[in-house]
This record gives structure tokens, C-alpha cells and sequence, in this order.
């Protein structure tokens, strides 16, 4: 769950119509548009349209937002009737944007079932909290340049939206009244990180209308996020290192990654910092910036993330562990630019400050503990720094209430998530009674692209069952090796 400042818009159709469960008719017009990948890679052919709820559910005749749909349609002409809702995460993400970002990762389900892309309140075409850029395109770090930008995107939202109205609890009712629009009976659900969230949740709410769950990287809902974020953190980058160091090719190259860590950080403790001059990652300009132990940090955690980009870890850091610190700096303005223009910040701020950040106060939050990782208690401090100011809205007394369905789940975690750790997933997996558990080693968060993970989504999805689910393949998933040069791994 990451804060951030823009999310992707999608064009679409304007359309009437409210829900309405009871009739199987379609109340919502769809007409061809396409979808664009983030990057502009690719554009994908789809059906779109837009559904008008009010923002305030309990104030009808007011403000009214619209929430923009998008519906890839199945390769057969026998299609299911049944189709798959993509749920993204952030909070803050478009399903619009991510779908096109990882659409190939849906293309054996897609052969029979149509795929839905709501991008929920608050993201993407469906009136996107984006906060403005600082001038400089500086991160606000200090509490105080946090505090001031909070109150300037409060104020720069105040004309189109009451930010109050974008909490998990309205946007599974807006999900419900797409389905109905659509003249859907049973949907199938695939949620990434938060979208695991708004999954249980929709189940929790309508669990008739569900015919199955896939949860990737689960946020169970005993758990609010954001308090334990360092020390999954540090726990992941603590297995990634280790993993180095048990490779023969990375330790020969590297030795103890873990060494080279201790000295990197050591060298920006205390405030210190580098001046270093490096080439911007797109546009190849000179770029000069103080690298911190906040940009550190920003590297380690974002990087952790994927598989891919963590394989380039001990190369970094044996890097700057030898005083160049020319690698962390390019890898910090890519993954920062990346990750800040996938979110949208103002809904991640109204999901957390109503959903997570309340319930700090109810654990026993060990700062100390914090403090001795990388991200130390920064992000905690910053979370409860937005939320000082950052409006609560509603949210449903049972969000948080022990879950228990009977609808078939399929819960998917790698072993070096740093934001949704397999134990979250074994603890969403006790609310089902029918469920598999799968934990791919090596990999981090979100497992949709992972070797054959799209086999075992689609015939979980083809049966609704996870008798005699094979997924034995996982078995055999090896993430990227690590990268002992700027060339890549070893032959």
C-alpha cells in the first residue's frame, strides 16, 4: 500500500442507469474503446462505459461521480456466462491501467469469460484523488513538508470531491451496482494487494452473487496495514540477501550481500548524504540530487517488490558499498517516477486514514523495534501525519469481523513479499472452507506473472473448485538470478 500522485485516466462513454439486482436486463451501455498500457506499450480492444452513483450514498440528489467501466470481452463464442472482475491495489490503482499493464497474464481465462475492469471511486476514469506534483517533483519527507502537502491536495480536491466518500465499504456497493448494470448473475473475482481487500469484502457482502476468489498478495481483514510495513520489509530484503549469499554465482561475485547493506547504511546514517551526478532513467539528462537514507529506503522497499527488479539488489548495493552510488540514484528516480504515477494519493489517504490508521492506536506498535530497520518508523510517522488532516469516512462496522465463506478461494504469495507476506495469506485462507494456499519461493509481491501461476488461475476459474487443482508447476518457478554485472545474471 503505497501513497502516490497520479493514477491513469481512461475515455470512455457516458451512460445512465443505477442498479438494479432484481432484473436481468443491462441498464448500462457499452461501446468499443481501447485500453492504453501506463507506458503506451500496447493498446488493448475493449467495450466501455460509464455508471452514475452518487458520491454520498446517503445524499442521492447530490454530487454525483462516474464510475468507469471497461469489459474485454472472451475470445469464444460460447463464452461463459460468469465473468472475472479485475480488482487492483495501491490503494489507489486503476483496474483499467493495471489490466493493461498485465493482460497477457488473463489471456487463458479470457478465452471463455469476459473480463471487467471497474476502476473503483477515487482511481483511474472514475474521478481519480490525484494530488498535485511539488514543483520540483520532490518527495515531501519531513513531517511538516507532509503535513503541507496533505492540505494543498485536500485543497486542490475540494471543488470536485468529498474525499470522505471513498472507503472500501462504498466501493464494494458500487461493484455490486455494475454487476447489476451488466445484467450479471455470479462474478468471479481477481484481487491484487488492497483489491484482496475489497474481494473479501464484496464476499462478505454479497455472497450469493460470488462464484470464486483469487487473492494475490492478501490483506487479511484482521489486519490493518501500514503498522508492520518496516518489518515486512526488512524481513524480505533480509531473505533476498540471504538468497544471494547461497548462490554460488552472487557470492562469488558479491560475497555477503548482507555486509554490503550494513555499510551502505552506516555510510547515510545519521542524515549524511551523497551528491551524486547520474543520467536520468528515461531521458538520459544529467541529474544531480543528495542521495539520503530515505532514498535508500524508497530503493530497497519499491525494488523488493518484483522478483525481476530484486535480483538487481546486491549489484546496487555492493556499488555504493564501494562509494559509487550512481546505480542506487538511477534505480531510485525510476522506481519513484514509476510507482508515484501508478496511484492516485488522495483515495490511498481516504482507504488508510478511515480503515488502517484509526486502529494503530488499538496494537502495541514496538517503535523501537521499527527505527532498527531501513524504513524505521518514517512511514508510520507519515501515514499518522496525513491522517491528521485527511477526513475519515464511512466505513462498515464488520470490515474487520472474522470472515467465514464457502465460496472456493485461490490465496497466491511469494516468499519475499515485502508489503503482504505469506502469513497474511494463511490467516485470510482460515475464513474458507474451501481453499488452496500457494507460496512461490523467491518471488515478491503479486504472483499473476510468475511462471504458470496464469494455468493454475484458469482452470481454478474453469472448475470454481480447488479439488484436484494441480499446482505442482510452483514447484518449479525459480525467480530471475541475480544479477552479477549492468548485463544480467550469469549464463
Amino acid at each position: 500500500m503505497l501513497p502516490a500522485r497520479r493514477a491513469l485516466a481512461l475515455g470512455v462513454l457516458l451512460a445512465a442507469g443505477g442498479a438494479r439486482a432484481v432484473l436481468g436486463a443491462p441498464l448500462l451501455t457499452l461501446t468499443p474503446c481501447e485500453i492504453e498500457h501506463p507506458l503506451r506499450l500496447t493498446v488493448i480492444a475493449a467495450e466501455c462505459g460509464v455508471l452514475r452513483v452518487p458520491e454520498n450514498p446517503a445524499a442521492p440528489g447530490g454530487r454525483q461521480i462516474g464510475l468507469h467501466i471497461a469489459r474485454v470481452a472472451a475470445i469464444s463464442r460460447r463464452k461463459q456466462p460468469d465473468p472475472l472482475f479485475v480488482l487492483a491495489g495501491g490503494p489507489g490503482a486503476a483496474a483499467s491501467g493495471f489490466y493493461a499493464s498485465v493482460a497477457p497474464a488473463f489471456a487463458r481465462i479470457q478465452r471463455d469469460r469476459d473480463i471487467v475492469l471497474l476502476d473503483q471511486r477515487g482511481t483511474g476514469g472514475s474521478n481519480a484523488l490525484d494530488c498535485p506534483e511539488p514543483a520540483d517533483r520532490a518527495t515531501p519527507t519531513s513531517l511538516s513538508e507532509i503535513s503541507a502537502a496533505t492540505a494543498a491536495c485536500l485543497q486542490a480536491l475540494a471543488a470536485r470531491a468529498e474525499v470522505a466518500y471513498y472507503t472500501t465499504s462504498l466501493a464494494v456497493q458500487d461493484l455490486e451496482r455494475v454487476r447489476a448494470a451488466l445484467g450479471l448473475g455470479r462474478i468471479n473475482l481477481y484481487g491484487a494487494s488492497y483489491g484482496t481487500r475489497v474481494a473479501l469484502h464484496y464476499l462478505r457482502r454479497f455472497p450469493a452473487n460470488t462464484r470464486s476468489v483469487i487473492l494475490d498478495g492478501v490483506v487479511p481483514v484482521s489486519r490493518p496495514m501500514g503498522a508492520a510495513t518496516a518489518l515486512d520489509a526488512e524481513s524480505a530484503l533480509e531473505d533476498i540477501l540471504r538468497r544471494c549469499a547461497d548462490d554460488a554465482a552472487c557470492r562469488a561475485r558479491f560475497g555477503d550481500p548482507r555486509a554490503d547493506y550494513r555499510a551502505v547504511r552506516a555510510e547515510l546514517a545519521g542524515g549524511r548524504t551523497v551528491a551524486v551526478s547520474v543520467g536520468d532513467p528515461l531521458s538520459g539528462s544529467p541529474r544531480r540530487l543528495a542521495f539520503t537514507d530515505e532514498s535508500l529506503a524508497s530503493v530497497l522497499r519499491l525494488t523488493s517488490y518484483a522478483a525481476e527488479y530484486a535480483a538487481l539488489l546486491p549489484l546496487l548495493l555492493h556499488a555504493g558499498a564501494r562509494q559509487d552510488y550512481a546505480p542506487l540514484a538511477a534505480q531510485y528516480l525510476m522506481v519513484e517516477r514509476s510507482y508515484a504515477e501508478a496511484l492516485a494519493t488522495g483515495m490511498h489517504n481516504s482507504v488508510a486514514c478511515a480503515e488502517d490508521v484509526p486502529l494503530f492506536a488499538q496494537l502495541h506498535i514496538d517503535r523501537a523495534r521499527l527505527a532498527a530497520t531501513y524504513l524505521g518508523t518514517r512511514q508510520l510517522e507519515g501515514l499518522e501525519a496525513v491522517c491528521r488532516l485527511w477526513p475519515r469516512g464511512p466505513v462498515d462496522e464488520d470490515l474487520r469481523a472474522p470472515l467465514r465463506s464457502e465460496v472456493p478461494a485461490l490465496l497466491l504469495s511469494g516468499s519475499d513479499d515485502p508489503a503482504t507476506p505469506p502469513q497474511y495469506a494463511h490467516e485470510a485462507a482460515r475464513s474458507f472452507a474451501q481453499h488452496l494456499d500457494v507460496v512461490l519461493e523467491g518471488f515478491g509481491h503479486g504472483q499473476l506473472t510468475a511462471p504458470c501461476v496464469d494455468r493454475i488461475m484458469a482452470q481454478f476459474i474453469a472448475r470454481a473448485s480447488v479439488a484436484a487443482l494441480d499446482a505442482s508447476c510452483v514447484r518449479a518457478a525459480r525467480p530471475l538470478g541475480f544479477f552479477t554485472s549492468l548485463n544480467g545474471p550469469p549464463p
